[in-house]
């Protein structure tokens, strides 16, 4: 961890078997995006579903990001700028990315502190990552 400046959380979605580099190259790019580096990010989080995607646990290992869970339930609660009426028929919620971004920055975190929305992302492997990515409130 750096000891100043900004803190960061990652909202990561991803299609089932997805490779680790497709998730990798989607995380630096919204990094870049964000004018942020992975050091400033204190936790990643995706959905309940994804708990055993090998690549999103990989990469958070790789990272050495703390990985967190959100069940469909409780993302679905959150306020998004861009809910896909695809992504909640798979998975009962209409945001995964960014609504895990704003959980994981806090519970009263606004949609305004996203600072990366939705970066989607196609792999190599033909595969899909999206990256969302929220100013954490020191």
């Amino acid at each position: 961890m750096t000891t100043g400046g900004a803190r960061y959380t990652v909202g990561l979605g991803c299609d089932r078997g997805v490779a680790l580099e497709t998730v990798h190259e989607a995380v630096q790019a919204a990094l870049m995006l964000a004018g942020a580096r992975a050091e400033q990010v204190t936790m990643a989080a995706s959905i309940t579903i994804k708990q055993d995607e090998a690549a999103l646990l990989a990469l958070a290992q790789k990272l050495g990001w703390t990985l967190v869970f959100y069940p469909p339930e409780k993302l679905a609660q959150v306020a998004v700028p861009n809910p896909s009426e695809t992504v909640r028929k798979y998975t009962g919620t209409p945001s995964v990315s960014e609504a895990a971004a704003l959980l994981a920055a806090g519970p009263d975190t606004s949609m305004a502190a996203l600072v990366v929305e939705k970066h989607k992302h196609r792999g190599a492997d033909g595969r899909n990552a999206t990256v969302s990515i929220a100013r954490k409130d020191p």
